[in-house]
């Protein structure tokens, strides 16, 4: 992937918070979260967490998983730009001892 993915905090706040004229006090309110929290996520300083992808989730009435898919892609993102590349591929497996990933 070579495009950064977009913070799941982005999202939640160019397609949620704007669109219903929601100020971060107003949402971090209805969500049962600190204002802090709230703007730290939507000003992408933290990832978000299992916790605040459910109560996203239940408050927007979407899935739990597509923000957590969402936050997977940037994580996963972000560590293939600070890998290594001194990475040796191991040996191929016999097809009968082939784990089942």
């Amino acid at each position: 992937m070579k495009r950064k993915p977009t913070h799941p905090g982005t999202v939640f706040f160019e397609d949620v918070l704007k669109p219903l004229n929601l100020s971060i006090t107003e949402a971090a309110g209805m969500l049962g979260i600190s204002r802090k929290a709230l703007s730290e996520f939507v000003h992408e300083k933290v990832s978000l967490s299992p916790e605040m992808a459910i109560r996203i989730s239940r408050a927007t009435g979407t899935s739990v998983e597509s923000w957590m898919n969402m936050q997977q892609k940037l994580t996963i993102w972000e560590a293939e730009q600070n890998i290594v590349n001194n990475v040796i591929a191991f040996p191929s497996l016999p097809t009968e001892n082939t784990v089942a990933l």
